[in-house]
């Protein structure tokens, strides 16, 4: 049988989510692909809880109102950077993916990092959700452009997590968490605080396990990890842009502000450390013990926070790493009397984290005199 080369197709091939530069067009793709997503993980995406990623909205005419002229130097310097887009086609599967055998994973191993991609995939389109809303609703040229920019990323960071996903034959239905995920309101200096820390703190967690892996590679069991490098530049130059916003306006880091950064340093940090006690199976798999990586990326976020937050928390304080054990005991005690419909139990669970945070945030912060120079490069 004779058969005949094909001919070439008019019809242009599908775009993956890594080459798209528009949040909006890859919003589509995901809302496409949903017909394979999984409703067991969409439904993780969906809760709502202290320790999972929420989806934010906010004042956006305020952020329109934004003049960046006092940054301007700084701030072209970091657009140009993120307009010539280094990771552009990155976030796809290639030579290096290696096989993954999901169906003899160890089943704790398999549940907490199936926990750990569906939140990360959360938690990277919970950005894109908030940005493109921006890049949507604004006229500030400056504004959008950084918004758009970063919408770009976190399209392509969450849907080359659900890519993973859906080798394991689970994946989050992007679209339905736009329109059915509870959204909360939080000013826009509030959401400068929380973003540049998650964008921060994000980036000091991946560069972390990245160099960690690179000296004991026998602990990568899953190749998403070699893709952690540029993944955690991209973390890196979000908070840069969110540094900026916060020195356009001075008072946003002085005065009594400087008690709401205390407190969202405080959260953010303690959130980390009692969410990644929850996953020990995945965290004895990377061969890192959980109390060691917490204090890894806490000094590495306190170092970077210098940049534009005049205080730093005191994490080698005696009540801080007890405090944190506390809050970590209190929250797996409240979910097992949440489980089990114990009220008394579950009333006394709470009251025991409300009194570990009081005795975090009570704890005196470092002060430092912030830089002149915001702008900073990736030094882990």
């Amino acid at each position: 049988m004779n058969i005949q080369n094909p001919q070439k197709s008019d019809v242009a091939p599908a775009k993956h989510t890594s080459e798209i530069t528009d949040a909006e067009e890859s919003l589509k793709l995901q809302e496409a692909q949903s017909v394979v997503d999984s409703e067991s993980a969409t439904e993780v995406a969906m809760q709502n809880t202290l320790l999972t990623p929420r989806f934010y909205t906010t004042d956006f005419d305020e952020l329109d109102a934004i003049d960046v002229t006092p940054v301007r130097e700084d701030w072209d310097k970091l657009i140009a950077q993120m307009v010539s887009d280094p990771n552009k086609g990155h976030f796809k599967k290639n030579e290096d993916w290696d096989h993954v055998d999901w169906e003899n994973m160890e089943p704790t191993l398999k549940k907490e990092f199936l926990d750990f991609l569906i939140s990360s995939c959360t938690a990277e389109f919970s950005g894109c959700v908030l940005y493109k809303e921006m890049k949507r609703r604004g006229n500030n040229k400056d504004i959008t452009q950084l918004f758009q920019l970063m919408a770009r990323d976190e399209a392509r960071h969450a849907g080359f997590i659900n890519d993973a996903l859906r080798e394991a034959g689970v994946a989050v239905n992007l679209g339905f968490l736009t329109q059915k995920k509870k959204y909360t309101y939080f000013r826009p200096k509030f959401i400068y605080y929380a973003t540049y820390l998650s964008e921060k703190i994000g980036y000091a967690r991946y560069i972390t396990i990245f160099r960690h892996l690179e000296k004991h590679p026998e602990h990568r069991f899953h190749p998403i990890f070699k893709w952690f490098e540029e993944w955690c530049n991209d973390e890196f130059s979000h908070g840069e842009a969110f540094a900026l916003l916060m020195k356009t306006d001075p008072k946003l880091t002085s005065g009594k502000n400087v008690l709401w950064i205390k407190f969202f340093l405080t959260a953010v940090y303690s959130t980390m450390y009692v969410r990644d006690h929850q996953r020990p199976a995945f965290h004895k798999a990377l061969g890192v013990d959980p109390d060691w990586y917490a204090h890894e990326v806490f000094t590495k976020t306190s170092e970077l926070t210098k940049q534009i937050y005049p205080i730093t928390l005191d994490i080698e304080h005696p009540r801080w790493q007890r405090g944190l054990e506390k809050m970590q005991k209190a929250n797996a005690d409240l979910a097992v009397a949440t489980k089990d419909g114990k009220f008394f139990a579950k009333i006394g669970a709470q009251a025991r984290a409300v009194s570990a945070f009081i005795s975090l945030i009570t704890i005196p912060a470092k002060k430092h005199k912030v830089p002149t120079e915001t702008l900073m490069r990736p030094a882990y």
